[in-house]
């Protein structure tokens, strides 16, 4: 994937990157995570951060000007939360993949959470379009004491307009990494019409594929989400602990369901491991 992102050909879309670091400040005795730093080139980029959280948690929306995302796109999000930091970033629409001409469009998402910082990754989710072609990394490093909440939602194909994902290509990974240690890796090859998508043994005819990790936490949080979440959607949600991790699926028909299980999800882990429920984004109220 990093040696796709270097590839002169890759540059012949939209190449945009943008750089954002976090420090934690105090003042009078009240901590904040303020954002110290950011450098964006091309289409990639925030606005003024928000800070609705009693902890002083800094949100931020990452915003991409286009729209969407085609052919030999390019984007790189570089983050780091400096020591004891909190910060959440979302993004204030879906993701859209395109239908490809036959290039490969990339994506490379790289957070560094130094040690006692507390990352929420919560982007909303990704549309790949019929005949779309992509690469998507996500990667997490996180230092001794660190703990980070990511999510990934993905649609394949547009099923409010009846169009299965039936060409193209996707591939994603989404990595979790404690002191250069892997934690999770979760990657995935999708190919439009392919006997995965509609099998029982894969997406059994269901577009939406959603994934959630959660490095803290214990079998009350497991038992926790699966008793609320769970019973809500009893044939499409799933809680596992593993070790250094929970991870949730969502597998179902609608974005929309999976949007609401994960952040149901979401009240669950924050009463459980930030002591009460935390502000959502203003930005999912719009």
């Amino acid at each position: 994937m990093d040696g796709a992102l270097s590839d002169p050909d890759a540059r012949a879309g939209w190449h945009a990157k943008l750089d954002l670091r976090f420090e934690q400040r105090v003042h009078q005795q009240t901590a904040r995570t303020v954002l110290a730093h950011r450098k964006h080139e091309g289409p990639l980029m925030v606005q003024r951060p928000f800070h609705p959280d009693e902890d002083g948690t800094c949100h931020v929306y990452v915003l991409h000007p286009p729209g969407g995302v085609a052919g030999s796109d390019v984007l790189e999000l570089n983050v780091e939360l400096g020591e004891h930091a909190r910060a959440l970033l979302t993004t204030p629409a879906a993701t859209k993949l395109y239908r490809s001409g036959g290039e490969t469009a990339r994506i490379a998402q790289r957070l560094h959470v130094k040690s006692g910082a507390l990352l929420r990754w919560l982007p909303q989710e990704t549309i790949a379009f019929d005949g779309a072609r992509a690469r998507m990394l996500t990667r997490i490093d996180l230092e001794p004491a660190a703990e980070a909440i990511a999510w990934e939602v993905l649609c394949l194909g547009r099923p409010v307009s009846s169009q299965p994902f039936e060409r193209g290509g996707l591939r994603t990974a989404l990595e979790i990494y404690r002191d250069g240690m892997p934690v999770v890796i979760d990657r995935a090859r999708f190919e439009g019409g392919s006997e995965l998508l509609s099998a029982a043994y894969g997406m059994r005819g269901l577009p939406v594929l959603g994934t959630l990790i959660c490095t803290a936490g214990d079998d009350d949080c497991v038992d926790a989400l699966r008793e609320t979440v769970g019973a809500e959607w009893p044939d499409a949600f799933s809680a596992t602990r593993m070790p250094g991790a929970i991870v949730c699926r969502f597998l179902g028909a609608r974005v929309e369901d999976a949007q609401r299980a994960f952040r149901s999800a979401l009240d669950v882990l924050g009463e459980k491991l930030l002591g009460g429920k935390t502000a959502q984004p203003r930005i999912w109220l719009t």
